[in-house]
């Protein structure tokens, strides 16, 4: 394991979008598998209070620079939303299909065992759902992936209890509440721009591109409020129906790596290649998959009014600067796809707890005050929503003294 000397700061002015903040990370870690020469990496952007947080994620192809760009929007997360900790990621260079994959973070969760014990407190991502690194967590004594924050807490046993009650809290639809946080939000940041609009979700059509974890819960909460759900689209392929989409028929097909499986598709879809879903002709497209999905290539097939990032690093900020010039606002994740951090952070707490409905509400106001201040600046100041939520982080609340956990 190697720690990384920084680079040099560089910092990049793109017309139409606030200059991309490159400021240093805290930290950089390097790690390869002996088994398997895979390549793993930590990144801490910033340690508040001696705490930094963000998921793992595991892809083929997955770079430092990429793990750097998701500290850096953690980071920007916890001070949007106020948090009492700094951001981190943790990214493997690996296929989560490999049959060798959960032994591969295994030893990557074991070598970064003094973080993880102390100072990183990690959940899922792309490639790792969080059942997997939380028996990766027990199989390392470290109880859950909380750990570093719930061992804080002035009782950790009554603290553990109350974060796994909170995750696996049941709600409609067959889903756990901890599965589905983050995609309330995103919905919520979708439902809160077509109220800018002064449209009914009935009125509004949207494209999610990505029905994982994320992805799929933003479609099923999006479905639920009225919203007609036109497009979506997965690994294999872009599907498409102009009356809407049976949303909850379309999850129920999904395997484990968030895949809708085509021979049990209902009748009326149409399929399409994967990437015709840049080009969607809907008012809200959610890019709900892998970071870097809109690029200069592909940002002038764009029809949506808007989008709305859900995954992270979804946009390049060229990408963002062309969009803006033709008129189109991106709502950067480290607001719309927050939720699920904050949520956590407000699970340990204990400003919330194993009551959905409270979680739910607590998040579905956060989100509309946010998105609307973010779209009324673009549209009365024609200031970028990215610019607006660099200066909330850049200006997060002070500790006053160290975190208490109760």
């Amino acid at each position: 394991m190697t720690m990384l000397n920084p680079g040099p700061s560089t910092s990049q002015a793109v017309s139409g979008v606030p200059t991309t903040r490159r400021c240093e990370p805290y930290m950089r870690l390097h790690w390869t598998d002996s088994a398997t020469d895979a390549v793993g990496y930590l990144v801490v952007h910033t340690l508040r209070g001696g705490l930094a947080t963000g998921g793992t994620r595991m892809r083929a192809g997955c770079s430092l620079t990429e793990v750097e760009d998701l500290a850096r929007g953690m980071a920007n997360k916890t001070a949007t939303f106020d948090l009492p900790i700094g951001g981190a990621k943790g990214g493997i260079d690996f296929d989560p299909k490999d049959p060798r994959a959960v032994e591969v973070l295994e030893r990557f969760c074991e070598a970064m065992r003094p973080w993880l014990d102390a100072h990183w407190v990690t959940a899922e991502d792309l490639g790792v759902p969080q059942h997997l690194i939380d028996e990766v967590f027990e199989k390392l004594d470290l109880g859950q992936s909380y750990h570093a924050a719930i061992r804080r807490a002035a009782d950790p046993a009554a603290t553990l209890e109350r974060v796994r009650n909170g995750l696996n809290a049941a709600v409609d639809g067959g889903f756990l509440l901890g599965d589905v946080i983050g995609g309330y939000g995103v919905a919520h940041a979708c439902l809160a721009t077509a109220v800018q609009w002064g449209q009914a979700p009935a009125q509004t059509t949207a494209a999610i591109q990505g029905v994982g974890t994320m992805g799929g819960a933003a479609a099923y909460y999006l479905h639920e409020a009225g919203m007609k759900i036109t497009t979506v689209a997965d690994a294999a392929g872009t599907l498409y129906c102009a009356d809407g989409l049976d949303i909850p028929a379309l999850l129920d097909l999904r395997d484990g790596y968030g895949e809708i499986d085509r021979s049990r598709l209902p009748e009326g879809i149409e399929q399409q290649p994967r990437n015709a879903i840049i080009a969607a002709d809907v008012d809200i497209l959610v890019p709900a998959a892998i970071s870097y999905a809109i690029t200069p290539d592909n940002s002038y097939d764009i029809r949506a009014r808007v989008i709305v990032e859900a995954a992270n690093a979804a946009t390049t900020p060229e990408a963002e600067a062309m969009l803006a010039a033709r008129g189109i606002p991106v709502l950067p994740d480290f607001v719309a796809n927050a939720g699920a951090v904050a949520w956590a952070w407000w699970l340990l707490l204990g400003e919330v707890d194993d009551t959905p409905d409270t979680s739910f509400d607590r998040l579905r106001t956060t989100m509309h005050n946010k998105v609307a201040q973010l779209l009324t600046a673009w549209t009365d100041e024609g200031v970028s929503p990215r610019e607006v939520g660099h200066r909330w982080a850049a200006d997060p609340a002070p500790l006053t003294g160290p975190v208490v956990i109760p």
